[in-house]
């Protein structure tokens, strides 16, 4: 069967699985979308390539699969570096497709000619100029394959135009060998034998979960060996239900905004079971004070990830979800009543540093509405339920501290990057994966106003993402290192002019609600929630609100501002 190259592209997303895609057509990508549309595949139209990227990405978070985006060449591709340098940093698993300029024509600074794998290369797992037709359903395959194994990460495949025209005999369904490319998805038994002896010889040990906990499908595994060994978890922000958040056990988040008991917890610790893990300076601080007491275990996929930013005394390279399976066989061989019953008195001390410091802010009855506040009234109306995405600032952190996820992809944030206008988009990725689910983004309204034109494209498909947005009308984390660290000067981070919320809700078609007074935000988000469609929710926040803990840059973490 002969076929041209848009429609081989369109054979393996349909072999591949994939039933969504988000895009933006262009010149180049002419022929890809109008083959798209005479199949089953859903293409959703954004309004921006960073926002198509962005949408892929949240619907990989939320689901497993790879998110897939189609965008055009020259600035169509150059919009996505944000989006794939996003996914890049918190190792989601994406398939860009851009367009380009026909063969004949690359390197003779066509029309609407980049480099886009010269560009991405530094924040692609991989990536591919197709250089004919013949070659495109191998490409694509391994674009695939690759974005989903080991370390998961974006793929990038450049096509060009008269790649998209030609037409070759397809042979559907090949499978994929890469010689120079063999993750180790089984743990060495040896290495976990040394884990045991470890955990048997701890008096206080503590787990620490990251997103690869999550990305390999092994909370369950994880959860089951917190609760049989008595160990405590701590979680990194892309950890975040990885674990239950209102389990006894959990400890929160730790790191620069973590909370008291979770620092103070990897400070005192003498055993840290890293899981799925970076060791990001914004986790441990001064990386000579972190963990110091403790001999540390990192289990990790990547073998370039151990040892990269703190030493090891086991190293585990594997699968998460493997590794996790291994470890519990092999503790279900040991005397785990009397390992609890061990742990208990630092389990106690844990609980001490929980009453001494608790997640707290004074909301008065008629002052200022406080933005923990709003985010708590809405875990309290949710009742947690929701997908949670965020913004990145202020908003991302008290979302973090105060809306308590117990489950894993319920929590979509960006974590490496730390990328405004995430969120936005990220949700309508969530919403279209899972339409019949609450997704919320909490936003600032600086970040907001980076990718806002996608509520165009949540009002064209009907998805009914609410935002919440917390307004101070200030860059609100940059004006806080401002005020700690800079004698309150407040350069360039007031945000003398912004739009009218509910006004601009309103023109892109949408609802849009506000609430000034504290007695008016439960109102205001049940209202929000109730109303069908796409919502966009103002709250007008303290200003000056700081959110803590902090650990200043490169000091220990222990060393926290509580106030």
């Amino acid at each position: 069967m002969k076929l041209t190259g848009a429609q081989i592209l369109m054979e393996v997303l349909k072999e591949e699985g994939v039933t969504d895609v988000f895009g933006f057509p262009g010149g180049a990508t002419i022929d890809m979308h109008n083959s798209i549309v005479k199949t089953d595949i859903r293409h959703y139209l954004a309004r921006h390539e960073q926002g198509a990227v962005h949408a892929a990405d949240g619907y990989a978070r939320v689901t497993g699969k790879v998110g897939v985006s189609i965008v055009t060449s020259g600035p169509g591709a150059t919009n996505t570096v944000t989006g794939i340098a996003t996914a890049y940093t918190d190792s989601i698993p994406l398939v860009v497709i851009c367009g380009q300029v026909a063969t004949h024509l690359i390197g003779n600074d066509a029309f609407q000619e980049v480099d886009i794998v010269g560009i991405t290369r530094p924040c692609t797992k991989h990536n591919y100029l197709v250089p004919s037709v013949e070659e495109l359903p191998r490409m694509l395959r391994e674009a695939f394959h690759i974005a989903r194994s080991g370390r998961p990460g974006p793929v990038l495949v450049d096509i060009p135009k008269d790649v998209q025209k030609q037409m070759t005999v397809y042979k559907p369904q090949q499978k994929v060998r890469l010689k120079s490319y063999n993750p180790t998805y089984k743990p060495n038994i040896k290495q976990i034998q040394k884990v045991v002896d470890l955990i048997m010889e701890a008096e206080r040990p503590i787990i620490f979960a990251g997103g690869g906990v999550i990305l390999s499908g092994g909370a369950a595994a994880m959860t089951q060996l917190a609760h049989s060994t008595g160990i405590p978890v701590t979680m990194s922000l892309m950890g975040l239900g990885a674990f239950p958040g209102t389990d006894p056990l959990s400890l929160g988040m730790v790191g620069m905004h973590g909370t008291y008991r979770a620092n103070m917890s990897t400070a005192q610790c003498d055993l840290l079971i890293g899981i799925g893990v970076r060791f990001d300076d914004r986790v441990t601080g001064k990386t000579d004070c972190f963990a110091d007491q403790a001999k540390i275990v990192h289990i990790d996929i990547d073998p370039t990830s151990i040892r990269k930013n703190v030493p090891v005394s086991v190293p585990v390279v594997g699968d998460c979800k493997n590794s996790l399976e291994m470890l519990n066989a092999l503790l279900a061989d040991v005397d785990l009543e009397a390992l609890r019953k061990r742990h208990a008195p630092w389990l106690e001390t844990i609980d001490g540093w929980r009453r001494q410091y608790r997640m707290a802010y004074a909301q008065e009855p008629d002052g200022d509405i406080k933005p923990q506040f709003v985010v708590e009234k809405l875990y309290e109306i949710t009742r947690g339920n929701a997908i949670i995405t965020t913004e990145v600032g202020q908003n991302q952190m008290w979302a973090a501290q105060f809306y308590h996820v117990d489950r894993p992809r319920q929590f979509i944030t960006s974590g490496g990057l730390g990328t405004m206008g995430f969120g936005l988009p990220a949700a309508i990725g969530a919403q279209v994966a899972f339409p019949d689910a609450l997704v919320v983004d909490v936003a600032g309204d600086g970040s907001i106003q980076m990718n806002i034109q996608e509520m165009a494209t949540a009002m064209q498909y009907q998805l009914p993402v609410k935002v919440v947005i917390l307004n101070n009308r200030f860059l609100g984390m940059v004006r806080q290192w401002q005020e700690l660290f800079y004698d309150k000067c407040y350069a360039c981070t007031e945000l003398d002019h912004a739009p009218d919320f509910v006004k601009l809700a309103e023109a892109f078609g949408a609802t849009g609600f506000r609430a000034t007074r504290s007695d008016e935000v439960e109102a205001v988000l049940r209202k929000g929630l109730e109303t069908p469609g796409p919502v966009i929710m103002d709250f007008q926040v303290a200003r000056e609100e700081c959110v803590y803990p902090m650990v200043p840059a490169g000091a220990p973490i222990t060393e926290m501002l509580l106030v």
